[in-house]
């Protein structure tokens, strides 16, 4: 793939993104710390228990995906993964793409939340940003040094969600906002090659 049209993907998919986060603060006057931090609250309270569940891999990861679609703005995430190419999907296509991003991620990021067996996570911080609200967490295994998990919250869909996640500093949507994009590349484009092998790997 020309190097050209990686910077073209990558420069139209940024572009598109932060129009988007521009447009979220007038819709976010009834978003406040306390509901910010109850949300993020409940996500590590329902992460918590999964942990300690002593269920299987492949049925903590179940757990995990209905945690996501519960708490996180799955639409706005989904969305912002497939970027620019998202505005020649077919409404079909973009429902499709929906429901497979968000197996991808609860299968993706559950395998790692499975690291945290006989650890917790804990809410520290709040912070007002742009968007919404910072939330900061301390992840604290067994056998390793604390480190920080921080969710941004907004209340764009009309409900207090995350719509990103940080993860020992990296950024979540823009990591799978790249790795949707190779996806596609290397699928030459078609949407629905790039919906079959989300599904696949999921």
């Amino acid at each position: 793939m020309p190097s050209s049209f990686l910077t073209r993907r990558t420069f139209l998919t940024t572009g598109l993104a932060l129009s988007a986060m521009a447009a979220l603060p007038r819709q976010l006057w009834a978003l406040t710390e306390t509901g910010a931090r109850s949300l993020v609250g409940s996500v590590v309270g329902d992460i918590n228990k999964v942990i300690a569940s002593g269920k299987s891999e492949s049925a903590m990861i179940r757990d995990f995906e209905k945690i996501f679609v519960r708490y996180a703005d799955v639409n706005i995430m989904a969305r912002y993964a497939l970027g620019v190419d998202g505005r020649r999907a077919s409404p079909g296509q973009l429902r499709a793409f929906t429901g497979a991003f968000q197996g991808y991620i609860a299968n993706k990021y559950g395998r790692r939340f499975r690291e945290f067996i006989g650890g917790t996570v804990e809410v520290q911080s709040a912070r007002k940003i742009k968007a919404g609200y910072e939330i900061k967490s301390i992840a604290k295994l067994q056998g390793q040094a604390p480190f920080e998990v921080t969710f941004l919250v907004s209340d764009k869909s009309g409900k207090e969600k995350f719509f990103n996640m940080f993860i020992e500093g990296v950024n979540l949507l823009l990591t799978e906002r790249t790795e949707i994009g190779a996806i596609l590349d290397r699928n030459k484009g078609d949407i629905d090659k790039l919906i079959a092998e989300l599904k696949r790997i999921s």
